[in-house]
């Protein structure tokens, strides 16, 4: 040992060495704990690259097609192609709807096949449901008075001479009171003018007193027949209970579509108090633009539809007015329509078709068969075992025959009748799908 080491040595003391000692070996093993995280760290990373290396293989070799197979086969096996024919499938034609030939008779569905046709093409013009002014009246007293009593009630049908309200009026009894008095005079004028008549004849009396006599007979007879007729010409019977009782009447068989009284009011001769109109027949009228005036005529037959429910009528044209409207620049034209069931009311909004004319269509079926589908025409053709719905474009159509021009050709069988029965057969598949 080196003399100056051991010198050196001498000098540190036995504890300090201890502690050096521990000293060197924990840095040692401090050493050793880096050198083997340094070694670990590399080998992950190398793993990792490896599986990434092996997942975007596997994955190129799922995009690119397999060796030796052709392209629509590698996507088949991938299940590529069974996705697409189910969403060409959505795009395309429904299922057909199977039904047994039981279950189509007793549908009622009938069958035909399409063929050429002839079409008629229609004009279309707006009108409105009026009264028939001819079988309207509005009701007035004709002699002032107070209301007593008011039998008919608003929406009430009526017969003709029944009462509607009596009135009270002075005016009345004094016509009655005129009456009587004037058929009075008639009968002493007609006692005198026969005896009269009887001493000239006797030759007791001159003819002067027979002749006066026969002209105040004559007098009187004309003051009864005007007494009479003032009272016919307010609708006054002669002869009443009580001089100052007025019945006001229904002049035919109506409706009470107005009423303007109510009991103990004044009313005046003229009044307003009631309307009444016969709605078996309304008139439409319907606004005739100045191009088409040579399509509507006095007596042609016109087909009229409801704008608010499903409502069709045949009705006769029976005015076209000769003149424009200033403001319209169109013609008014009157058409005549049969309500026995009371639908059609004053005031409804209609269409008026017109007849045009006549096309041969090369494939047409009845207008009947043709459904509406999800925003699409379709007709339901007959296939094996059942329906299927064909999505077809319509050309001219009226009520019995509609213009196919594509979808479906000449020969083809279909379902002519009760078509919709089918159609809500589709309509449970297609919910029974969705849940």
């Amino acid at each position: 040992m080196n003399p100056l080491f051991k010198r050196q040595a001498g000098r540190i003391s036995q504890p300090q060495l201890i502690a050096m000692a521990v000293i060197v070996v924990l840095g040692l093993v401090a050493g050793a704990f880096v050198l083997k995280g340094r070694n670990d760290g590399s080998s992950a990373p190398e793993g990792a690259r490896q599986e990434h290396g092996q997942a975007e293989a596997k994955s190129q070799d799922a995009k690119e097609p397999s060796e030796g197979k052709p392209a629509h086969e590698d996507a088949k096996e991938h299940g590529y192609e069974d996705r697409h024919e189910k969403a060409a499938g959505h795009e395309g034609a429904e299922p057909p709807v199977a039904l047994s030939a039981d279950q189509i008779k007793s549908a009622g569905i009938v069958v035909e096949q399409a063929g050429a046709g002839r079409v008629r093409t229609a004009v279309q013009m707006p009108g409105e449901v009026r009264f028939n002014e001819d079988r309207t009246a509005h009701v007035v007293p004709r002699l002032a008075g107070v209301v007593e009593s008011v039998s008919a009630n608003l929406g009430q049908q009526v017969k003709k001479g029944q009462v509607l309200a009596v009135i009270s009026s002075v005016v009345l009894s004094d016509l009655r009171s005129e009456l009587q008095s004037a058929q009075k005079r008639l009968v002493l004028a007609k006692t005198t003018y026969e005896r009269e008549k009887k001493l000239f004849e006797d030759k007791i009396s001159p003819q002067m007193d027979y002749l006066q006599a026969q002209q105040a007979w004559r007098e009187a007879e004309i003051a009864v027949a005007n007494a009479s007729q003032k009272l016919k010409a307010l609708g006054a019977s002669p002869v009443a209970g009580e001089l100052n009782r007025y019945e006001l009447r229904a002049p035919f068989d109506g409706m009470v579509v107005e009423k303007h009284l109510a009991l103990g009011e004044a009313v005046k001769e003229d009044a307003h108090v009631f309307t009444l109109s016969d709605l078996s027949t309304v008139w439409a009228e319907v606004s005739v633009a100045a191009k088409d005036l040579a399509l509507i005529r006095v007596g042609e037959k016109v087909v009229v539809r409801s704008s608010a429910f499903e409502g069709v009528a045949t009705g006769t044209v029976a005015y076209v007015s000769a003149l424009l409207g200033e403001q319209t620049r169109a013609a008014t034209a009157r058409v005549v329509l049969s309500n026995p069931k009371l639908a059609w009311r004053p005031g409804l909004f209609v269409n008026v078709e017109v007849v045009a004319g006549e096309v041969d269509a090369p494939v047409t079926v009845a207008s009947s068969a043709v459904q509406s589908l999800e925003g699409r025409d379709v007709v339901f053709v007959e296939v094996s075992g059942g329906f299927q719905a064909r999505t077809v474009k319509v050309g001219h159509a009226d009520a019995q025959r509609t213009e196919i021009t594509s979808g479906l050709k000449a020969g083809d069988r279909y379902a002519s009748t009760n078509s919709f029965v089918i159609k809500a057969e589709v309509g449970k598949a297609s919910a029974e799908h969705d849940d």
